[in-house]
């Protein structure tokens, strides 16, 4: 299934490249963060719906974590403990099934980390409270979905080219 599984995610991933290149509205590394994290959870119906899920809630959690240090403007020690306590928050929450693959919110709250540190503008209570496409509540969670949709295409697609291809012929000597 390695073949199948390259061809179409060798292909989606261009296609996917393509459209995030052409219309400049979404996050690639966060799409194809979330697409690994499909595969991570299983590569079924079951993983789509973990990883959209249990990702959201990671978006949520930094979000919110982020809010609260751009607002108080905290030191190093008041810093870190607010990360601290929203990264245990979401590992208790895995007693909650819907929240239970750490990992997949551990992606989805490095993504929502990886956006708002690597965008000061974006870093601050006007952007993160605003309906723009800078706000990391807004625009990671939609490239990581369109992500997991792509994960799950590419799946399916993996399957019908594996269930298409001519299959090798063992002869007994």
């Amino acid at each position: 299934m390695i073949i199948p599984l390259a061809i179409s995610v060798g292909l989606l991933g261009g296609v996917c490249t393509w459209l995030f290149l052409a219309t400049n509205a979404f996050l690639i590394w966060a799409a194809f963060a979330a697409w690994a994290c499909f595969y991570h959870c299983g590569g079924d119906p079951a993983a789509f719906r973990t990883t959209v899920v249990a990702n959201l809630f990671g978006v949520v959690v930094a979000w919110s974590a982020g809010l609260a240090l751009a607002t108080i403007a905290p030191g190093p020690v008041l810093g870190a403990t607010i990360v601290a306590a929203s990264i245990a928050i979401y590992i208790l929450a895995a007693y909650i099934p819907a929240f239970s693959s750490i990992p997949a919110v551990t992606y989805g709250y490095a993504c929502t980390f990886s956006f708002l540190t690597q965008n000061a503008d974006a870093f601050t209570p006007t952007i993160m409270l605003s309906a723009s496409s800078r706000n990391a509540l807004l625009i990671v969670p939609f490239s990581m979905i369109i992500g997991a949709c792509f994960g799950f295409v590419s799946a399916k697609l993996a399957g019908w080219i594996h269930g298409v291809a001519p299959k090798q012929s063992v002869r007994a000597s």
